[in-house]
């Protein structure tokens, strides 16, 4: 009888080391805490958490998306990430480039958005109108003016009070004008808090949610694409690829708003943009 340890009786420590998905749901469970508990503190949806937890990782969108998950799964229940991150790339085959996206988001990018009216191309185009404007007036005035002061000295003085004409009343005009203000500029509406993303350094996971909680967008936003939302109150932001993404908030861009490949969870208000 010899004592030894057999490769092939499949008791290796490896082999009893839980998948990813089984150590994150056993320690939830240790944790004392529900799959809705996890999906409220980490912003992933419940039916991510779930699949997760059973080693689906389907609906994550792709590898880089699933180990953001996997990171901040970890973290709400009390597990150390790296190991667990490892854990997944050894099951999967090391990291992959990242996938195409599944066919809803491809779906989603397909439908139009309504394009926003262009209030700073309006706003300049006036400007220019009534520069020019006033700009002929003006020469036009001083052509006349000379041949008026020549009628003066021999005209009657009603004559006298009625030439001096069109070059005062186009001041008005131009001094009534408004100054374009900074929130005319950004086009965007002042009693709501507005926020566009736009990947320029690579495509991004993003999720956005109302104040209510409420899911307004969820999906991969390919590179170049643009997505606007609009909110009474507050916009939640959850960002899988934050340096590919170029934010502006109530018309003012955002900077720094993260490292490429980092996750990051933003919420913005009314008014100057503020991180929450």
């Amino acid at each position: 009888m010899s004592i030894g340890n057999f490769p092939e009786d499949g008791n290796s420590p490896e082999n009893d080391r839980p998948s990813v998905g089984s150590a994150l749901r056993q320690a939830r469970i240790a944790a004392g805490l529900t799959v809705d508990e996890v999906s409220t503190s980490t912003r992933v949806r419940i039916p991510i958490v779930q699949g997760i937890e059973q080693d689906d990782f389907s609906r994550c969108g792709g590898d880089v998306y699933a180990r953001g998950h996997i990171r901040v799964l970890a973290r709400a229940v009390g597990l150390d990430p790296d190991g667990l991150i490892a854990q997944f790339d050894a099951e999967h085959g090391g990291r992959p480039a990242p996938t195409a996206p599944a066919p809803l988001f491809e779906a989603e990018r397909i439908r139009p958005e309504p394009r926003r009216p262009n209030w700073t191309a309006a706003m300049v185009a006036a400007i220019v109108a009534v520069v020019g404007f006033v700009g002929f007036t003006l020469f036009s005035g001083g052509d006349g003016d000379s041949g008026s002061t020549v009628a003066e000295d021999s005209a009657s003085p009603k004559a006298s009070r009625t030439t001096p004409s069109r070059s005062p009343s186009s001041k008005p005009e131009d001094q009534d004008r408004p100054e374009p203000s900074d929130s005319a500029i950004a086009g965007v509406p002042a009693d709501k808090v507005t926020v566009k993303l736009t990947a320029e350094g690579g495509q991004s996971w993003i999720s956005a949610q109302d104040h209510n909680g409420r899911l307004l967008e969820e999906g991969v936003l390919r590179e170049g694409d643009s997505k606007t939302f609009s909110d009474s109150k507050r916009i939640d932001l959850v960002l899988g690829n934050a340096g590919a993404i170029k934010l502006f908030v109530n018309g003012k861009e955002v900077k720094n708003v993260g490292n490429s490949g980092t996750v990051q969870r933003l919420s913005y208000t009314k008014g100057d943009p503020e991180a929450g």
